[in-house]
C-alpha cells in the first residue's frame, strides 16, 4: 500500500507490548526527523491503526528536528493530553491488542529531502482512498 516509503534507506521498526518501557523499546533516531506507521496486532490480524510524522521543512527550506528526533515523538508525544505511551497502553487494554508494531523512516538525509507533513499527507490520502477512512488513532 506504501511502496514510496521503500526508497527510504534509514528506517526500521520495534514492537511494544504493554509490559514493555517504550523508551527503551523504541529504536528510531534522535536527530532525524520522518514519519512513522503504528500498526495493531491483535489475534493474528494486523491493523493500520496509526500515521505520524516528527519535523518539518521550514518555510526558508531548513530542516526543523524537534529535540529528540522521531523516538522522542513517539516516546513523549501527546494524545488527548496523555503521553502517548499511557495512551497506547490503554488502548491496547481496552482493545485486546497484543502489540504494536511501530515502522519508522527517516524522510531527510544524504540522499532524500523530502517534508514529513507532505509525506504524512500522502500516506493519509493513499489510505482514505483505499478505506474511505482515516486509520482509527488519526483524528481530524
Amino acid at each position: 500500500m506504501f511502496d514510496s516509503l521503500n526508497k527510504y534507506e534509514i528506517a526500521d521498526h520495534f514492537f511494544f507490548k504493554t509490559t514493555d518501557n517504550l523508551a527503551q523499546v523504541c529504536n528510531a533516531p534522535t536527530d532525524k526527523v520522518g514519519v512513522y506507521l503504528v500498526y495493531s496486532l491483535r489475534k493474528g490480524k494486523i491493523e493500520l491503526v496509526y500515521i505520524g510524522r516528527s519535523g518539518q521543512i521550514n518555510s526558508d527550506g531548513s530542516l526543523f528536528i524537534r529535540k529528540g528526533g522521531i523516538k522522542d515523538r513517539l516516546v513523549n508525544g501527546k494524545r488527548d493530553g496523555l503521553l502517548r505511551r499511557t495512551f497506547w497502553v490503554s488502548e491496547m487494554i481496552n482493545t485486546n491488542i497484543d502489540a504494536l508494531d511501530i515502522y519508522w523512516y527517516v524522510t531527510c538525509d544524504q540522499t532524500n529531502n523530502d517534508c514529513p507533513k507532505e509525506i504524512e499527507e500522502a500516506l493519509l490520502d493513499t489510505f482514505i482512498d483505499i478505506y474511505g477512512t482515516r486509520p482509527k488513532w488519526n483524528r481530524r
